[in-house]
């Protein structure tokens, strides 16, 4: 059975996804700062035919804590499949444009810490030779818009770190998978207003699940945000910079 690592499991996508998992009974460890929420999972998940749930915390942002945390979760599991990364903070752009502060708090906690759990993984999936790592970006890295660069440079210089790994890891037979949601439906979207370009976090989750299954290196999803991303990548710098986005 699969051994299955979620970080940021409860967030809306990854407990999602986890249902998926557990119907396929994975061994699941669940990682987040919620420790009440995780609880609450783990029981559902169970009941939901996961093999075994265990859950610890996980603070993004004390890197010098990563590495001691992903021994003791391959310990816990008896190895390691497949991990998912699916944390994250939309930040206040306004805000951000005045502070230095919360500008590198928000590229820590969306690149940075990210590329730590990366960087200690990598070695893991690299001896054994197989395995899946993936990890929930956005469609907000593909193009700088000021409506949201802080939090699109943040997953900008992810996706290009994947790419790397991706290279690295590929004559290991390591999928590298990065997704690329586009609007959401979630918790940390509830204040933005809804429209046809909106997805639930089930849809997301269910093409998460296939494209870990089929191998993909890039996911975006729903599948249309791929040619609206490559229309937008498409417009030359001296027009895109007076458009309003």
């Amino acid at each position: 059975m699969e051994k299955i690592l979620i970080i940021g499991a409860a967030s809306a996508i990854a407990e999602a996804t986890a249902q998926r998992f557990a119907a396929q009974g994975a061994q699941l460890y669940l990682l987040a700062r919620d420790q009440e929420r995780l609880g609450t999972l783990a029981s559902d998940l169970k009941v939901r035919g996961a093999s075994t749930v265990a859950y610890g915390a996980f603070d993004a942002n004390a890197f010098e804590q990563h590495a001691a945390l992903l021994e003791q979760v391959i310990a816990t599991l008896g190895g390691l499949d497949t991990v998912l990364i699916a944390y994250g903070t939309l930040g206040d752009q306004k805000a951000c444009e005045t502070s230095v502060a919360l500008t590198l708090q928000e590229l820590n906690t969306n690149a940075l810490s990210v590329i730590s759990l990366l960087t200690l993984l990598a070695p893991h999936f690299e001896a054994q030779r197989e395995g899946c790592i993936a990890v929930i970006g956005s469609v907000a890295g593909d193009r700088g818009r000021q409506s949201n660069y802080v939090y699109g440079t943040a997953k900008g210089a992810l996706s290009i770190f994947l790419q790397g790994l991706r290279n690295r890891l590929h004559k290991s037979g390591v999928q590298v998978l990065t997704i690329k949601p586009g609007f959401v439906d979630t918790p940390m979207t509830a204040s933005f207003p809804k429209g046809p370009l909106w997805a639930s976090p089930q849809k997301i989750a269910g093409d998460i699940d296939k494209a870990i299954q089929n191998k993909r290196n890039v996911l975006y999803t729903p599948s249309f945000w791929w040619l609206i991303m490559a229309i937008i990548k498409s417009v030359p710098e001296w027009l895109f910079k007076r458009l309003s986005l």
